[in-house]
């Protein structure tokens, strides 16, 4: 039985969305799309900003089994959307090796964290293993 669907909630600083479900994923990637659309972005950075949440929070899904992605508005000189993932798995040992594109996983190719930050402007990957990951992203208008 699947568990019940947590609602993504509004906050001041943005959105919070629970993964703890595959539709958890979904939804997040659908929330980022939804706000880049509200700021103004193109079809084809919509589709960015979208791919790069779903990334993360598959990645959160597939090796922490659970975490949460923060979507919030950058307002000021550069108007943008900025995503947080956090979760508290096994981290990554070698972070390195994992944005190399050297490393291949068992779910997939290993271009999870890689392809995410070739798709945005900012990417910050703070992880320690047994304490988990938080990784921060950010696209800007262009």
């Amino acid at each position: 039985m699947e568990p019940p669907q947590q609602q993504a909630e509004s906050r001041p600083d943005g959105i919070s969305v629970p993964i703890r479900a595959e539709h958890d994923v979904v939804r997040a990637r659908t929330l980022g799309k939804d706000m880049a659309k509200q700021l103004g972005f193109s079809e084809v950075v919509q589709t960015k900003v979208a791919t790069a949440v779903s990334e993360l929070a598959r990645n959160i899904f597939q090796y922490a089994g659970t975490g949460e992605i923060r979507i919030r508005r950058i307002e000021g000189k550069r108007r943008g959307i900025e995503v947080v993932a956090r979760d508290q798995g096994p981290g990554i040992s070698d972070p390195a090796l994992i944005l190399s594109g050297a490393y291949r996983s068992k779910w997939g190719m290993g271009a999870g964290l890689r392809g995410t930050k070739r798709l945005v402007d900012e990417f910050e990957l703070d992880t320690h293993p047994g304490l988990g990951t938080t990784v921060r992203i950010r696209k800007y208008a262009e």
